[in-house]
């Protein structure tokens, strides 16, 4: 198996454009983060706002790069026929996936944490400047506290998961365009059904169920009794969408022809 992991690892570290985009998923969401933290104005009548929400917006973005990638590191091997030499090089062709999501996976955590990193980092220095500050009700925004150190680390976590969801999808269709609507839709169509449904129970429900808005959840440092799951819940049913996603491209890998 480490044969399988250092091969793949080869592959992505010398594919064209894997490396621009993992950089481009850093830099968007630490970028759209910090745009967000200096458009929010807290008056002295104090403002509702959550500072690590705030200061993590641009996963928002980040994550559709990161989707793209993962992608792109199993379709384009497809496109190329390359696949086959690769599930004839390796005995189990469960391997292969494995290796290539425990490469994707490392890699998206390394660029998450930077891009968190940095958004937290410009997120506390903007927020006190527009008036989020003791003053106002609010601590500094620092990694130091519990539920900051939380909505950072879990946000590193739902990259990564966003990841190995958009692996496992493009190893079950196989096409790189048909693959980043999939994935693109099951993260953005929930909240679009749910901004239009007036049921507050079918809300509720679409939120709970949905892969993005349930895994955003780990966000949250405040009014956390509102939300429908909580953080870790949340996180927990994108976590699910991934397994399940990785389930079906390893069974189509197993079962069809490449």
């Amino acid at each position: 198996m480490t044969d399988v992991v250092h091969a793949e690892w080869t592959k992505l570290r010398t594919l064209p454009g894997t490396g621009w985009l993992l950089l481009a998923a850093a830099a968007l969401t630490a970028a759209v983060s910090a745009i967000a933290a200096n458009s929010v104005s807290c008056p002295a009548g104090g403002c509702q706002l959550d500072p690590a929400k705030v200061s993590l917006t641009g996963i928002y973005l980040g994550q559709a790069v990161v989707a793209i990638m993962a992608v792109t590191v199993i379709s384009g091997e497809y496109s190329t026929g390359m696949i086959r030499l690769t599930l004839a090089a390796t005995p189990g062709r469960w391997r292969v996936l494995a290796a290539k999501a425990a490469v994707v996976g490392a890699a998206t955590l390394a660029a998450g944490a930077v891009a968190v990193l940095a958004s937290v980092l410009a997120g506390g220095l903007l927020l006190a400047r527009h008036g989020v500050t003791s003053a106002h009700g609010y601590q500094a925004l620092s990694l130091g506290q519990g539920p900051v150190l939380r909505a950072a680390a879990g946000s590193v976590l739902y990259l990564a998961l966003i990841a190995l969801l958009s692996l496992g999808v493009a190893a079950a269709v196989r096409d790189s365009a048909v693959a980043i609507g999939v994935v693109l839709a099951l993260l953005f169509l929930f909240p679009i059904v749910s901004s239009v449904i007036t049921s507050p129970g079918w809300h509720r429900h679409l939120e709970q169920l949905s892969p993005m808005m349930a895994g955003l959840y780990i966000q949250a440092t405040t009014n956390l009794r509102s939300l429908p799951l909580t953080p870790w819940q949340g996180l927990g049913v994108l976590a699910a969408w991934a397994a399940g996603a990785m389930l079906a491209g390893a069974l189509v890998l197993r079962f069809r022809d490449a």
